[in-house]
């Protein structure tokens, strides 16, 4: 693990789960932080700052163009920077067979999990081609977007399309020297996956009974796989796609 002190790294999906816990591990590695969620995460950031950290909030609805250009411009306009962005946030839908998909579910999943990615990076790059530096961006896609299950075909059409924008977007900025990979999260402790152990019992626990690892991860697992990825110790990873799934892939 290498320090990011007088860096400045933003977080979008940090109200909880891996993209609060991944600002959190930045800010204790030296990181100057940007909480971005639609829900605006005044509590977790101010936190942060409660603990002597340095760290802002910013609501923002990553589906939306200008606010996601108006979330990169109030980090930049609050540290003077951008080093590091965790592209994170994301919504499930309800197990639906793909026949009886409503077209306005549809839309909304591939807005804020593909498009709201993309709009990210256009930004985030953006910044760092100004600034004419180095920089580092991780994209949340899932182990939906390497395989299929049942009920989750525009989720998993969503996650899949995030690792197609990893690629091709790393091939265009690698040699900048910027860096865009992924992480492939698991059934990771998170709302969304709360909410569905809740409301799709029995679906979940067949999943959790087929991870060789025989647990469900923790936010902070997926964080530290990100740090890394943003760190020095990865500068010769491009364009990858990190499984942080408990072995559920390999399978």
């Amino acid at each position: 693990m290498t320090t990011m002190k007088g860096k400045v790294a933003l977080a979008t999906g940090a109200k909880g789960g891996m993209g609060l816990a991944t600002a959190q591990l930045f800010a204790k590695e030296g990181a100057s932080v940007a909480l971005v969620d639609i829900n605006e995460p005044k509590q977790e950031a101010q936190a942060l700052v409660d603990a002597g950290y340095q760290a802002i909030s910013i609501q923002c609805d990553v589906s939306d163009e200008e606010a996601v250009k108006a979330m990169v411009e109030k980090t930049v306009d609050t540290f003077g920077r951008l080093d590091y962005a965790f592209n994170n946030a994301g919504i499930q839908n309800p197990v639906t067979d793909t026949v009886d998909l409503e077209e306005d579910v549809f839309d909304n999943v591939m807005d804020v999990n593909a498009k709201g990615v993309w709009l990210c990076m256009k930004y985030e790059l953006k910044q760092f081609e100004k600034q004419g530096s180095e920089g580092a961006i991780v994209n949340c896609s899932s182990m939906g977007g390497i395989v299929g299950v049942p009920g989750r075909s525009v989720y998993h059409a969503s996650k899949h399309g995030v690792i197609g924008l990893t690629k091709s977007t790393a091939l265009e900025v690698a040699s900048k020297g910027i860096r865009v990979n992924a992480v492939l999260p698991g059934i990771i402790e998170t709302p969304m996956v709360e909410n569905m152990l809740i409301n799709e019992s029995d679906a979940m626990e067949e999943l959790i009974s087929q991870l060789p690892i025989r647990r469900i991860g923790k936010a902070e697992e997926v964080a530290s796989v990100v740090h890394w990825l943003c760190s020095p110790a990865a500068t010769y990873v491009i364009g990858q796609s990190i499984s942080v799934d408990g072995g559920y892939t390999v399978q």
